[in-house]
Formats: C-alpha cells, sequence, structure tokens
C-alpha cells in the first residue's frame, strides 16, 4: 500500500500515472498467484453474511478491479459457503457456519477456497479456519450406567465407566470428570493412547452387600469452554456376592481389515472371553463400552456370541478407521475388557466429480488458437490410485485441456474455428480415475461460435440474361438475382446496387437493394436499343463490408410496332405513272413496288399482294418480290388507263402493312426494244432473300443515280451543241430499223432502276419523240409521231 500512494504522488502527467498504477495492479497479481494461500479464521455459528476478510484490501486490488476482472470465489466441494462481494471487496459467508456438521471428526476444520480473475486468468488460494464455539455439551451414552461389583473387591480396584462425547474440540471438547461425594469410591481419569480421557471408578472402601445392596453416584462431565458446559450420568452400584474369577478374552486388542461399501451382516470379528467360575458366574456376556455412537451404529455386537457384524454403511472417505472397547461379564458382575481396532480399506466408489469455474458461452470464430473457453476442476473422493484422476475430451474437436494447478484444467481452442462449418460445440469433458475398476463422470459444456464478417456474398451466376419486349411499361420487373453469404445475422444480409460507370449513360434499369429484383425504367426501344450489360454489385452488411459482382445481360425483343415504308413509288407521289405498250405480252414487267420493314425478323418479313386494280385479271404482284407484271397479253379492250393498289404487308403479330399506288397507262406505238428488252429481262425468284435484295438495290441505286445526274448533264451540253451546229435529225421510217440493234441518236430515254430484282435492269419508260408545232411539216427523213399528241395528254392528265 506504500508503494501504491508512492507511485500515486509521483509527479507526472496523468497518463503516466494511470499506466503505472496499471503496472502496479499487474505485478501486485503475478505476486499473489505465487504467494502464500490467504489465511483467515471466523468462528462457528455465526449469522449469515457474517464478515470474513476485505479481499481486495488483502489483495491490494482496487474495487473497480474486481467488477473489471470478474472477480469471484469458488469453496471446494459442491457447496458455495462463501460471497465475494464486487462492489466493496468484503468476502463473507454466506450461511451460518457449523463446524461439528462440517467437520464432524476433525479436531482442526478449515475451509478451502480460490480466488478467480479473468483477464488476464488468475487464481489465488485462500483457506477460512472455522474455529469451535462452546455450543455442544458432553452427553454420556447412557443417562444411568449400572456396575455390578463384588463385595469381596478390594480397595483399590478400578471400573471403567461410560465415556461422555463431546463434539466440541479443543479446550470446548471434554476437559474433567467429577463424581459426587461418596463413603466409598472415587473418581480416576484415564487417558487413552489417542488423548482421549475417560473415568474409572476406585474403590475406597470395602462394600458390604448386607450393609447396603445398591449404591447410587452422579457423575458429572465438564468441558473447558467459557462458561463451561457439563453433561450428567447416574451410576448405580449393585453389590453382588463373592465371584473369584472374572473373565479373560483371548486377546487383549483385536485389530480388522475391512473394505468400504462391505455388505450388512458381515462378519468383522468374533472376541471371545472365557470364566472358570461354573453356573451363573461362568457365563459372560458382551457389551460394547467406550465406544463413540458413530461406531455402535456401524457394527452390531452380539452379546451372547461376541460376534462383531457390519450394521451400517462404512464409508473410507467419512472414517478412516474405527474404535471399539468390548466388556465382557459374568454372572457374578465381574468384567474384562478388550480393544477393537477396524480399519477401513478404500475401495474406488466414488467417481470424480467435474465443477465448473468459468465458462465463455460464446467465442468468436476468428479468436486464436489457445484461447481459454472454460475453467473447471475435478475432485475424486478416493485416495491414492482411486483418487488419481486424469481428463479427456470426447471426438476430435479443436479444443484441447490444460492442467493447472490443484487439479483445475482449463479447456483452450487448439485450432482455428470456422462458424460455417461447424455453428456450435457439445464438447464431453470424461474425468476417469485410476482405480482398478476405473470410474468415470461427464461433463458436456455448450460452445457457440459467434459469426465474423470473413465470408464475401457469392452470386448463384457470374452472368444474368434477362429479355424484354420493346415499348415496355414502366417499372417493369423482368427477373431477380440471387446472392447468397454464408455468414449470419447481419453480415448475411445482402444489398444490391447498380455499379457506376463514369462515362455512361444512366441505364435504363434498376435494382431492389433488398431481393435482387430488376426492373426496367422506362419503355426501351428495340430500334434504337437491342442490348446492354451492366455490373451489380452485392455486399453484406459487416463491418468492414464484403461485396461481389456479377454482369447483368438486358436482351431487348422486337415487336411489330412499325409499319412497312414505301421506298418506291415514294411516300409523297399519290400515284406513280408507268406505260405500258398494247402489246405487251403476259409476264410484262410494268414497276416494282419496294419497302422496308424497321422491325426484325418475322417481323420485316414483307409480303406483296394486289389489292385493287382496275382490270383485276390484266396484272399480278410478286408475293416477295413487289413486281408488277402483266398477268396476260394487253389487248385493245382494255382500257387506257389503269389504277392499282398494291398492299405490302409484314409477317408481325398483329401484323402492318402500308400501300402502294401505281398509275398506268397502255399506249401504242411503244418501242420494240422496249418490248424486246422487257421480254428479255428475268423475273425475279420470289424466293430470293429479301433483305439482301434491299441492301444491293440501295447500293445500285446510288451509284446509278449518280451514273444517271452526269449521263444527263453530258447530253444536256449536247444538246445545246448540236441546236447550234446540226438541223433536225431524221428519224427512221419504220419501226424496224431500230431493231437492228442500234437506236437513232435523237431518241432520248429515261432511266429507271428498279431495286430488288436478281439482276440489275434497265427500262426505256418512253422514247421522247420530238413534236413538231402544229402545222409545221417534219423535215426531211422525218415522220410526225402519232403518239405526241397522245402522250401529251396522258402526262398532263397525269399532273392533274
Amino acid at each position: 500500500g506504500w508503494l501504491f500512494w508512492r507511485v500515486m504522488a509521483c509527479g507526472r502527467p496523468s497518463g503516466d500515472r494511470k499506466r503505472q498504477v496499471i503496472l502496479f495492479i499487474l505485478c501486485i497479481c503475478v505476486c499473489q498467484s505465487g504467494a502464500e494461500t490467504l489465511r483467515y479464521s471466523l468462528p462457528e455459528e455465526m449469522e449469515s453474511d457474517f464478515f470474513v476478510a476485505n479481499i481486495a484490501k488483502d489483495l491490494g486490488v482496487p474495487l473497480s478491479q474486481l467488477a473489471a476482472r470478474k472477480a469471484r470465489v469458488v469453496s471446494e466441494g459442491n457447496e458455495q459457503l462463501f460471497r465475494l462481494n464486487q462492489n466493496t471487496g468484503v468476502l463473507t459467508a454466506k450461511e451460518s457456519l457449523d463446524r461439528e456438521e462440517i467437520c464432524p471428526q476433525s479436531d482442526t476444520c478449515t475451509l478451502v477456497f480460490k480466488i478467480f480473475f479473468e483477464n488476464p486468468l488468475q487464481l489465488i488460494r485462500g483457506e477460512v479456519e472455522v474455529r469451535d464455539v462452546n455450543d455442544n455439551s458432553p452427553v454420556f451414552p447412557e443417562k444411568e450406567m449400572v456396575l455390578e461389583i463384588l463385595e469381596t473387591a478390594s480397595p483399590g480396584s478400578r471400573f471403567p465407566l461410560e465415556s461422555a462425547q463431546d463434539k466440541d474440540v479443543g479446550i470446548n471438547g471434554l476437559q474433567n470428570y467429577s463424581l459426587a461425594p461418596n463413603p466409598h469410591f472415587s473418581l480416576a481419569i484415564g487417558t487413552a493412547k489417542d488423548g482421549a480421557k475417560y473415568p474409572e471408578l476406585v474403590l475406597q472402601r470395602q462394600l458390604d452387600r448386607e450393609e447396603q445392596g445398591e449404591l447410587n453416584l452422579l457423575l458429572t462431565a465438564t468441558d473447558g469452554g467459557s462458561p463451561p458446559r457439563s453433561g450428567t450420568a447416574q451410576v448405580r452400584i449393585v453389590v453382588v456376592d463373592a465371584n473369584d474369577n472374572i473373565p479373560v478374552f483371548e486377546r487383549e486388542s483385536y485389530e480388522v481389515r475391512l473394505a468400504e461399501n462391505s455388505p450388512l451382516e458381515q462378519l468383522v470379528v468374533r472376541v471371545a472371553a472365557t470364566d472358570p467360575d461354573e453356573g451363573s458366574y461362568g457365563k459372560v456376556r458382551y457389551a460394547f463400552t467406550q465406544t463413540s455412537e458413530r461406531s455402535r451404529q456401524l457394527f452390531q455386537l452380539n452379546p451372547t456370541t461376541g460376534e462383531i457384524r457390519v450394521a451400517g454403511k462404512l464409508d473410507f472417505e467419512e472414517a478412516k478407521s474405527h474404535k471399539m472397547v468390548v466388556k465382557a461379564t459374568d454372572g457374578g458382575g465381574l468384567s474384562a475388557h478388550c480393544k477393537v481396532q477396524v480399519e477401513v480399506l478404500d475401495e474406488n466408489d466414488n467417481a470424480p466429480e467435474i465443477a465448473l469455474t468459468s465458462l465463455s458461452a460464446s467465442i468468436p470464430e476468428d479468436a486464436p488458437p489457445r484461447t481459454v473457453v472454460a475453467l473447471f476442476s475435478v475432485r475424486d473422493r478416493d485416495s491414492g490410485d482411486n483418487g488419481r484422476t486424469e481428463c479427456s475430451i470426447d471426438g476430435d474437436l479443436p479444443f484441447s485441456l490444460t492442467p493447472t494447478l490443484d487439479n483445475y484444467y482449463e479447456l483452450r481452442t487448439n485450432a482455428a474455428l470456422d462458424r460455417e462449418r461447424t455453428a456450435e460445440y457439445n464438447i464431453t469433458i470424461t474425468a476417469t480415475d485410476w482405480g482398478r475398476k476405473r470410474l468415470s463422470s461427464q461433463e458436456s459444456i455448450f460452445v457457440q461460435i459467434s459469426d465474423v464478417n470473413d465470408n464475401p456474398p457469392e452470386f448463384t451466376q457470374e452472368i444474368y440474361t434477362m429479355s424484354v419486349t420493346e415499348n415496355n411499361s414502366p417499372m417493369l420487373r423482368i427477373g431477380s438475382m440471387k446472392a447468397t453469404d454464408a455468414d449470419a445475422g447481419i453480415n448475411a444480409r445482402v444489398n444490391y446496387a447498380l455499379v457506376r460507370q463514369e462515362g455512361k449513360e444512366q441505364p435504363e434499369v434498376s435494382v431492389n437493394a433488398e431481393n435482387g429484383d430488376v426492373y426496367i425504367l422506362r419503355p426501351l426501344d428495340y430500334e434504337k436499343v437491342r442490348s446492354f450489360e451492366v455490373t451489380v454489385s452485392a455486399a453484406d452488411g459487416g463491418s468492414p463490408p464484403l461485396s461481389a459482382q456479377a454482369v447483368l445481360r438486358i436482351v431487348v425483343r422486337d415487336e411489330n410496332d412499325n409499319a412497312p415504308v414505301l421506298l418506291h413509288p415514294g411516300p409523297d407521289s399519290s400515284a406513280a405513272g408507268e406505260l405500258v405498250p398494247r402489246w405487251a405480252p403476259s409476264g410484262y414487267l410494268v414497276a416494282k413496288v419496294v419497302a422496308v420493314d424497321a422491325d426484325a425478323g418475322q417481323n420485316a418479313w414483307l409480303n406483296y399482294e394486289l389489292a385493287k386494280a382496275t382490270e383485276p385479271g390484266l396484272f399480278r404482284v410478286g408475293l416477295h418480290s413487289g413486281e408488277v407484271r402483266t398477268a396476260r397479253a394487253v389487248t385493245e379492250r382494255d382500257a387506257a388507263r389503269q389504277r392499282l393498289i398494291v398492299l405490302v404487308r409484314d409477317r408481325g403479330q398483329p401484323s402492318r402493312s402500308a400501300t402502294a399506288t401505281l398509275a398506268v397507262a397502255l399506249v401504242d406505238g411503244f418501242s420494240e426494244a422496249h418490248l424486246r428488252v422487257s421480254k428479255e429481262a428475268p423475273a425475279a425468284e420470289p424466293d430470293g432473300p429479301l433483305t439482301l435484295y434491299l441492301i444491293a438495290s440501295l447500293v445500285c441505286v446510288s451509284a446509278l443515280f449518280l451514273v444517271t445526274a452526269v449521263a444527263a448533264l453530258v447530253v444536256k451540253v449536247r444538246r445545246a451543241r448540236r441546236s447550234e451546229t446540226e438541223t433536225l435529225p431524221t428519224f427512221p421510217t419504220t419501226a424496224t430499223e431500230s431493231s437492228a440493234g442500234s437506236l437513232p441518236r435523237s431518241y432520248v430515254y429515261d432511266v429507271c432502276f428498279a431495286a430488288g430484282t436478281v439482276n440489275s435492269e434497265f427500262r426505256f419508260l418512253r422514247p421522247l419523240f420530238p413534236c413538231f408545232p402544229a402545222g409545221l411539216p417534219p423535215g426531211p427523213g422525218e415522220q410526225r409521231s402519232s403518239v405526241c399528241s397522245q402522250d401529251a395528254a396522258n402526262l398532263g392528265a397525269e399532273g392533274d
């Protein structure tokens, strides 16, 4: 204590003083663990919660450390006799202590206890001596003792009396005997080898039966307490006639070794005494004398035969030996005494007892090896090898036992723990003694492993693929992502989130943070976005949290939401004009309807059909090519103007469609070269790959457009020059001249490319014959075209 206050008084900063105090306390604890045993004493029969000692003061431990280090007191045995107050450091007796009950056959009564500290683990041994209090008076086995004494007994003869029993010990035990004054006897006090005192009557004056046949004496036993206690017994002396022989035992002392737990009625020993007298003087009877009450309960003496048999349960742990005195009395009242000593042999009849002192009900799975889980003691009440014990753990478990002092063991971990593999352990500790017939006992310790966040979430798939039909409704749920975590509690609670990527737009998808459900935020358009990918993260609730990532791929399914779009004829023209000669045969290519669909797959496959026509039987439309051809030869009866409506329909469900209107004029005098080219033009295969046709046609149209533009520019320049230097051209007289393989220079044709056919083709829509003004005759070699007026009229009608 002086050193403690010297440390506290040092002029150092407060942080240094705190560290010094802590080091001082630790030093005190370490020193105490190896120091002598704490010894205290208290008188018996004190009230409960009687003050024993101030443990905190005696150990020099601050009161705050008692609670912080979970200080507690544990008594040996199953019954806890003391209580330690962690707030005051005071050790008290839990209840009134009766020394005679706790230590019935011991002169000294010492109770052993241990004080345990945790963090770090420390064990301090203590002893409490229960001092005897004079609370028991001497008691004689019988309230009246009867002695038969021959009247011929000579003065100085001694007659042993029953000894009184006093449960107290030491000075409070039996100290003296006294005899009430009388004319014939005095009292002598003898001392046995074990220190016990016993009374004897000493004959001082010759007895005379005729003068007085009985004498009544008062024997008093007194202890040494303050104040002293005493007990009395009546001694009745019966004076008998002369009997000149006393019984004689075969041996003065009988020593017997007997195993504990011997069965009842088992013969222990047979004492025998003989008397040479005749008649009743020679008949001997046996009885116990100067024998404790407990020995009288355990053994039974046959008064006739002298056989001593087991009458109770012998227990080596209670008493290792029993001493008895047997008195043999003949019919004349003469008696003799012998001693019987029974040594109880220990048997292995007590299994080890396991007492759990400290237990950590839960330890974290990342606890290092050699972590203390529990502290317990093992006690065997037997002696020798029968009381020697060993402990083991059943099964292959990551735990081990480490012996400490005084039969205490520590249960420690000896390997790394994994809660995900084993969440709890039911540890069975077996304590076995070393007896010939080995006895054992078991104690089960339940240890729960607490979770540590050592497992990241795991997705069930690395890549999740989900599909959604375009034009979906907002916040549409399309599926769910699932991640599991092998941990428990909050460490296994998984939260989902999208991983934001810098430089990219906000994704059109959302993931529910709690259950991983995937939602589409806004309607999608297949024609704009056909698929996209996002990264989803799953993080647990640990500290720090662990996470994992998975790829979410969204595939947009096409919906038939786009109608076919006409490329030719253009959607702006009300009706496309086409010229067909009157002599056009069956299969003559009139025009081609070209359309595209922005959808994909079956939704973009187009079918063409003739919805309406002036002459339904005159024209037909290719189902897949969109080519309009004559279904039969044109006749003079057919109307000069034909109107066709072509329906373009896709194959979606439901299908969408568009219509194209064609105006066809049946004309006379159409070029035979045009007719021949039309005949030689192969019909497109209706089942060709339409998409490939469309792509090829678009490329060809673009190229031909440029060629046509350049050609038109060249022709215009040449025409301008020709008009200045040349006269009007001469036309052939008959149409047959053109069939020879060359056309006149003055023929000018419009060029039209029909896309979507197998082979690109040119079609001469109409020859541009020069039309002379009315009244102006044609030049030499020229003829007026008969169709000029008709063409002009038709063109005027188409413009209308």
